[in-house]
């Protein structure tokens, strides 16, 4: 991640200074820092009636050639749900309904320092699984099967799946 040299308002040249308990870039001109803010991505664990899970195969970088779930950043004036269900539409060409929130994660970014990653379970959604927008491949994975997964969040999302909220188990928040 490369560091901002210049102000996003005045344009001018940034500094570094100590305000608000810690270094921050700071632009002397406007006489305010300027904040590195997580940028909002989402994913979907999309789990079918035999309980596995929809990868698709990245081509694009960061990790070209990995599996990772569908999703992606989201755009001014949606929603976090909004932005999952298109992403997994256009990665797949599957079109679901939210079943319910899995976690919210952080990650370091290649092109952001950070990423806040939303993820979300679907299990109830139609189309048929296809490789669309920036995935070269679509497909289902038993849990046991699982490639190597491009993305931190993603593995982790995908451990919170598998840990409680299985099609056929029950969530562990509501056992005895």
């Amino acid at each position: 991640m490369k560091e901002k040299k210049f102000c996003p308002y005045c344009g001018l040249g940034l500094t570094e200074k100590f305000t608000e308990g810690r270094m921050r870039q700071y632009c002397p001109a406007c006489a305010l820092p300027v904040y590195e803010n997580p940028v909002p991505a989402t994913s979907v664990v999309v789990a079918d009636e035999n309980d596995r899970i929809l990868l698709v195969k990245r081509n694009i970088e960061p990790k070209t050639g990995w599996w990772c779930l569908p999703g992606g950043f989201l755009e001014t004036g949606e929603s976090p749900e909004e932005g999952a269900l298109r992403e997994l539409y256009e990665e797949t060409g599957i079109t679901g309904k939210i079943d319910m929130l899995l976690g919210v994660l952080t990650n370091e970014g290649r092109f952001y320092k950070a990423i806040l990653m939303i993820g979300f379970l679907v299990r109830s959604f139609s189309g048929t699984a296809r490789a669309g927008d920036d995935a070269d491949e679509a497909a289902w994975f038993d849990k046991d099967r699982l490639p190597e997964i491009a993305f931190n969040s993603h593995q982790s999302l995908i451990r919170i799946y598998y840990a409680g909220y299985r099609q056929n188990s029950p969530n562990p928040a509501c056992s005895p």
